[in-house]
């Protein structure tokens, strides 16, 4: 069999990690060191970098709190049977985060979370990666470092600290945009599109829970790029 020379199996890995909107999240207990699985909803950081909001009170984060090893699971949620889907297992560890930027990237993907977001149990925690296994289909099982998955920010800044105002400019005066992102490009079904990320490679677009990566056609580190890319992605849209 000869070998698939147009998969790219980091570009794979990021798209189930920026469209996952939860996953099953595996700690070791306590005292005895068992594996412990559990179902939790999962946002990311600009760099791809899981993010969670967990409870004081659940065994997982007692779990982390004492040894901060964790594994995240997440698949594309395929219709038919599960394990002919794509799906990426996560390696690494978990730490709380209190930043502004963690707390605002995970609730513009899980805006239902803002009622108990600020209880004094509740923090969000942010994933470092380590190693990834991705399962995308027959003769497609490999395994990918951090660098492979996540996206290097180094030399973003400008991108970085603009990108909660870009995301609330495009919902706000360019919703049309969105909404033709995920139709005409993407190939989604109508609806109230919105923008909830973006990063120098690509947006992040939802609507309810599903979530759809649309990536840029090269990388972006700075505002006039990035706007001169959404024109473009947006035109290419419309001529469709």
């Amino acid at each position: 069999m000869k070998p698939d020379n147009t998969f790219n199996a980091g570009l794979a890995a990021k798209k189930l990690l920026r469209e996952g909107r939860s996953g099953a999240l595996a700690t070791l207990m306590t005292g005895s060191g068992d594996p412990y699985c559990s179902l939790v909803n999962v946002a990311t950081a600009i760099d791809g970098a899981p993010l969670l909001l967990l409870s004081k009170l659940a065994l997982h984060t007692k779990n982390i709190l004492a040894d901060a090893r964790a594994s995240l699971m997440l698949d594309e949620r395929k219709e038919g049977d599960p394990l002919g889907g794509a799906r990426v297992m996560l390696m690494g560890a978990c730490a709380a985060d209190s930043s502004t930027a963690t707390a605002s990237a995970y609730l513009r993907r899980h805006p239902e979370a803002e009622m108990f977001a600020n209880f004094a149990d509740f923090a969000f925690y942010r994933m470092e990666i380590s190693r990834a296994h991705l399962v995308a289909g027959f003769g497609r099982i490999i395994d990918l470092g951090p660098k492979e998955i996540l996206v290097d920010v180094s030399d973003a800044t400008a991108l970085r600290d603009a990108e909660a105002d870009a995301i609330a400019h495009m919902n706000t005066d360019h919703a049309d945009a969105c909404r033709l992102y995920a139709t005409k490009l993407l190939g989604a079904r109508g609806g109230e599109w919105r923008c909830v990320g973006i990063d120098p490679e690509g947006v992040e677009l939802q609507h309810g829970r599903t979530a759809l990566r649309l990536p840029f056609p090269q990388r972006v580190t700075a505002l006039a790029p990035l706007r001169a890319m959404l024109k473009q992605l947006a035109d290419q849209a419309r001529g469709l």
